[in-house]
């Protein structure tokens, strides 16, 4: 009873899925999916005998991922020349904007393994190299100048564990930033907004037809100053 190998999730990500673009991000192709539901049953289905497979997150642009990708292509002083790292990168569509932008080398962690194969193939489609990385939430990361964390504020457990992690990041001289469309666990203080972005999302995956996604370029909390 295992996951599928990484070759297996290489065939599936294309043949379940179609090249196409982000709302606010044209400028690069990702392997989406054009409709919700079926993927998300093919996720659960495939391959009976395995281990349940994770919901496709990965199949899917978030808002908050596109809002620190057009960040990146709108402000490419941000990461030029430096290291980054895309927390919780999902599609891979911030990682693939910071090589687009000019970044030394940009690297990519997701729990997913699905995430993980498909990061590979996006960046491959844009022309890009991403590399993935393993996190240990214990210890700050101090192979990159900047971290993107886009929409990692929506539950409060994880929350808690992920910006005190940040914070362990932040005080080694690592920059986050910090993409939120409305999550109701973003930090009260310690955050200097960046830019907004209105982003169109699908009913199919959240309750509204758009969120307003704002970057936050993230520091300590009053607490801890």
């Amino acid at each position: 009873m295992k996951m599928p190998d990484a070759k297996e999730i290489a065939a599936f990500i294309p043949a379940q899925t179609a090249p196409g673009a982000a709302t606010i991000v044209p400028e690069i192709k990702l392997y989406l999916a054009t409709e919700v539901t079926p993927i998300w049953h093919l996720a659960e289905q495939r391959l009976k005998g395995n281990d349940p497979l994770p919901p496709p997150y990965w199949a899917f642009a978030w808002p908050g991922g596109q809002g620190l990708a057009r960040y990146m292509l709108d402000h490419p002083d941000t990461v030029c020349g430096k290291r980054v790292l895309d927390f919780a990168a999902g599609c891979g569509i911030a990682a693939i904007a910071s090589m687009k932008a000019g970044a030394e080398r940009v690297l990519a962690a997701d729990i997913d393994p699905f995430a993980q194969v498909a990061i590979g193939l996006n960046a491959e489609l844009n022309g890009v190299t991403v590399d993935l990385a393993a996190l240990d939430f214990e210890k700050p990361f101090t192979r990159a100048d900047v971290i993107l964390a886009g929409d990692v504020c929506y539950q409060q457990a994880m929350s808690a564990v992920t910006l005190r992690w940040l914070y362990l990041c932040i005080t080694k001289g690592v920059r986050v930033l910090l993409a939120d469309p409305g999550r109701a666990y973003v930090p009260d203080s310690g955050l200097v907004k960046l830019a907004s972005y209105d982003v169109p999302v699908s009913r199919d995956l959240e309750d509204r037809d758009s969120r307003t996604v704002t970057i936050w370029d993230v520091g300590l909390p009053e607490s801890a100053n």
